[in-house]
């Protein structure tokens, strides 16, 4: 397994917390003088089995600089490319994209415009996996998300004939499974990795960062703010009870963590990079 770090980006740290007060927040992960906070857009790569496997692909190349400029887009940080290359790969390379949903931070990174200005796969030798309930659902689109479900993202990979859909909660590929949850988006999937010894859930944005982890602490984004609350909780305590690591795609300072019991409830145990095991 590889952390694959796509770039920094910055969203509105009211957005990303919701009804928690600025003064709470801000001690957790400081804003700019534009009330945005420093975001990772943390990938995984997994190797096996004769595959190469990337869970989600990051926010991709600017669209524009005033995109750029809105998003505080960093990629002198980390950027795809370059981190697929130090991995030992490419593009070229992956068999399989796994996409949590298709908001453009998590996909992203999907498509690139070419020589001549037109959108092109990034990943041309990959099927694409996604909940077909959230592929109808970004389709159609909404009014609350209609900014982050993106036309040059969506319309390559529905003429690409690469798209393969997950029917609720299944296997993906060997050892991985699909763990579909509602609050964030229609059908949303994170990603749960088993082998003999360990698991690790790819926890997407049911916990974009450790600071989520409370009840109340969840993203003004979310479509059903409620379902997120009931969702986290039933997911913290099984996660907890079969002692289940977490990898985060958005904190900017921790990629995995550990659960813990304790009179306060679950709580985080262990944080760490993956490389830390």
């Amino acid at each position: 397994m590889h952390e694959i770090e796509t770039g920094r980006f910055g969203l509105d740290g009211g957005a990303m917390f919701g009804i928690v007060p600025k003064p709470l927040w801000e001690q957790e992960l400081p804003a700019d003088e534009r009330n945005r906070i420093t975001l990772a857009a943390r990938c995984l790569l997994l190797e096996g089995r004769d595959r190469l496997i990337l869970i989600d692909n990051g926010v991709g190349a600017p669209l524009s600089e005033k995109f750029a400029d809105i998003y505080a887009l960093d990629r002198e940080h980390s950027e795809l490319h370059r981190s697929l290359e130090a991995a030992g790969h490419d593009a070229g390379d992956v068999t399989d994209v796994i996409l949590t949903h298709l908001h453009f931070d998590h996909c992203g990174g999907t498509t690139h415009r070419d020589e001549n200005g037109d959108w092109q796969l990034t990943f041309e030798h990959a099927d694409h996996h996604v909940q077909r309930k959230h592929w109808e659902w970004a389709r159609t689109s909404n009014p609350k998300e209609q900014a982050s479900f993106r036309s040059e993202n969506l319309d390559p990979l529905a003429d690409s004939g690469t798209v393969e859909f997950v029917d609720g909660r299944e296997e993906i590929l060997h050892g991985i499974e699909a763990l579909p949850i509602y609050g964030h988006t229609e059908a949303q999937q994170m990603v749960k990795i088993s082998d003999d010894d360990d698991t690790l859930v790819f926890v997407a944005d049911l916990l974009p960062t450790t600071h989520h982890l409370r009840a109340a602490w969840m993203m003004a984004y979310d479509v059903r703010p409620m379902r997120t609350i009931e969702e986290k909780a039933d997911f913290l305590d099984k996660a907890e009870r079969a002692d289940w690591s977490l990898f985060f795609e958005h904190d900017p300072d921790t990629a995995v963590a550990d659960l813990q019991r304790t009179e306060h409830g679950v709580e985080l145990a262990h944080p760490r990079s993956l490389e830390q095991g």
